[in-house]
């Protein structure tokens, strides 16, 4: 039978909005910086292309490669294939935000060589995250509307789970990967201390927005234990 509207199920929609508000923030936040950022030029004139290059043959990572690929922010890095892609205006850009940018994923790089233990953690986990984040509230709502489907609310939180380690394991992965950047580009002369502060600052507006990707699939799986309680 078809399970009418719920008092819970909608209230409990309040629980998000602290997420939401984070997560909105984030975007203006990291968009923001990135922008103002990308208008200042390091004055090591190195473009972020090969400062990657050059860190991670410091590195001995000779063997990672690195792309140029489209889009705005795309940039990543590919355990599985060991190469960085970099979007276009982080690979030809001399900017503090090119480089701050650049220099985040070659400490993803360094992470993986180094074996960076809730890097690998997080690699496991993403086919369980990749899954459970599409299916899980799905399946979760099949139970919830249909009352002889009930049991699948549980199946369906057990899958999100899988997706909510995902985004807490993320943090640290993030964070290290930007301290190390930090790192990398004093002591290697990439940026002088009068501009450190800059790419900090390209830096931390882009790992608020993992803080607010973790903040919201927390209050999702509590919102969604809530009403399965209550149900």
């Amino acid at each position: 039978m078809f399970y009418g509207g719920n008092p819970i199920f909608f209230t409990s929609m309040l629980l998000l909005i602290p997420g939401v508000l984070l997560s909105l923030y984030a975007q203006l936040k990291v968009k923001s910086t990135y922008k103002e950022y990308s208008q200042k030029q390091a004055a090591s004139g190195v473009t972020g292309a090969q400062a990657s290059r050059r860190l991670l043959d410091q590195e001995g990572l000779t063997d990672v490669g690195i792309e140029e690929i489209a889009g705005n922010l795309t940039d990543h890095y590919d355990p599985r294939e060991r190469v960085m892609r970099l979007s276009q205006g982080v690979a030809r850009g001399t900017s503090l935000a090119a480089l701050g940018v650049a220099a985040h994923e070659t400490g993803h790089a360094i992470q993986d060589a180094r074996g960076y233990v809730p890097m690998k953690i997080r690699s496991a986990v993403v086919p369980a995250a990749s899954f459970g984040s599409s299916l899980g509230p799905m399946i979760f709502l099949m139970g919830l509307f249909f009352s002889a489907a009930r049991p699948l609310m549980m199946i369906g939180i057990i899958l999100f789970t899988a997706a909510v380690i995902f985004q807490i394991v993320t943090l640290p992965v993030e964070f290290d990967a930007s301290s190390r950047a930090m790192t990398l580009l004093q002591s290697n002369g990439l940026v002088v201390s009068s501009e450190a502060a800059g790419a900090r600052k390209v830096l931390t507006a882009a790992a608020l927005t993992y803080v607010a990707a973790t903040l919201m699939a927390i209050l999702s799986l509590l919102r969604m234990i809530i009403i399965s309680r209550n149900n």
